[in-house]
């Protein structure tokens, strides 16, 4: 995949906009570094999709911890989610690991709202635990697949990181994306994502903290490890 800049003009950039709020995770920085906060905690169930890597993932998971909401992963591969789950825990049940199918009922409040992030390959199952008020689910997906089309479409928010030329096309016709946009996706850096809904994007940079780092290591979109 290449690693050369992505293309928008400053007109378009000033013109895109989120369903955010002054509460919520930073999902990133603009051209402008204006920062863009995503609200997760919500009274009505919500869908989100990254097609991307492990390592955007994960430090959207570890900001909702800071958020004060739990998160619940459902994965294949809890090898590489161990140790962030861990290091957000410190002592606290705040994010907790399951195996693909078997996710518990999750009990999401006002007072305890949950993310799930559900991290189950490019063909994820049906889920037993789906969206609900104050319960938000982010499905990622390394890579978009046939199977996964629909998904994308019924989701309330995309985001899109670094896809091949043919995932564009794709990408473009189910979201609708300007030509300069979707040809642009191939391009991306490693830690920029196009946040899509049915009528706002915007462009990002996700930014991490030193802390990130240390424990995540640098951006990457594609994963380090497999299983």
């Amino acid at each position: 995949m290449g690693r050369s800049g992505h293309v928008l003009s400053a007109a378009e950039l000033s013109a895109l906009s989120l369903p955010v709020g002054d509460d919520g995770i930073i999902i990133g920085v603009d051209s402008r570094s204006r920062p863009a906060v995503l609200g997760i905690h919500r009274p009505v169930p919500f869908d989100m999709v990254l097609i991307g890597g492990l390592w955007t993932a994960q430090v959207l998971a570890l900001r909702a911890v800071a958020t004060g909401a739990r998160v619940v992963v459902e994965t294949g591969r809890p090898r590489l989610w161990a140790r962030l789950a861990q290091a957000a825990n410190g002592g606290l049940e705040c994010m907790t690991l399951h195996d693909v199918g078997r996710v518990p009922p999750v009990g999401a409040a006002l007072g305890s709202p949950v993310l799930v992030v559900r991290d189950c390959g490019t063909r994820p199952p049906r889920s037993r635990v789906a969206s609900a008020p104050w319960q938000p689910v982010l499905t990622l997906l390394p890579y978009l697949s046939q199977a996964t089309h629909r998904l994308v479409e019924r989701a309330s928010l995309v985001g899109v990181q670094q896809i091949s030329p043919e995932e564009a096309r794709v990408v473009g016709r189910i979201l609708a994306l300007p030509e300069v946009q979707a040809g642009a996706l191939p391009t991306f850096a490693e830690n920029a994502t196009l946040w899509c809904t049915r009528s706002a994007r915007r462009l990002v940079r996700l930014v991490p903290t030193d802390s990130e780092v240390g424990l995540l290591g640098a951006p990457s979109r594609l994963d380090r490890t497999t299983e």
